[in-house]
């Protein structure tokens, strides 16, 4: 919960709160540093979900977990859609 990236997005996040809380004084400094700390759990939720999504981003297959994790076999899948469509060829268009 404490990598950068977390603190960096909770930062980022809580600066309109930090702002007003240290620089215009429009909002008292503890409840600028409460909405900070409400922020970092957030961004830990927001950036754990964004790895859980990217985690196989960009893997080949011998870095991908094994068949096995699936069942053992791979999925096949055939699809019917009904009498296929007749080939033309670019003779039959010329005459």
């Amino acid at each position: 919960m404490a990598r950068f990236s977390t603190l960096f997005l909770a930062l980022l996040i809580a600066s309109p709160a930090l702002y007003a809380g240290f620089v215009t004084h429009d909002l008292d400094t503890q409840t600028a540093l409460l909405r900070l700390l409400i922020a970092v759990p957030v961004a830990a939720i927001m950036l754990a979900v964004f790895r859980v999504v990217t985690r196989d981003y960009g893997k080949t297959a011998e870095e991908k977990p094994p068949a096995e994790a699936t069942g053992g076999e791979p999925l096949k899948a055939e699809a019917v859609a009904g009498e296929p469509f007749p080939q033309r060829r670019a003779e039959d268009n010329n005459g």
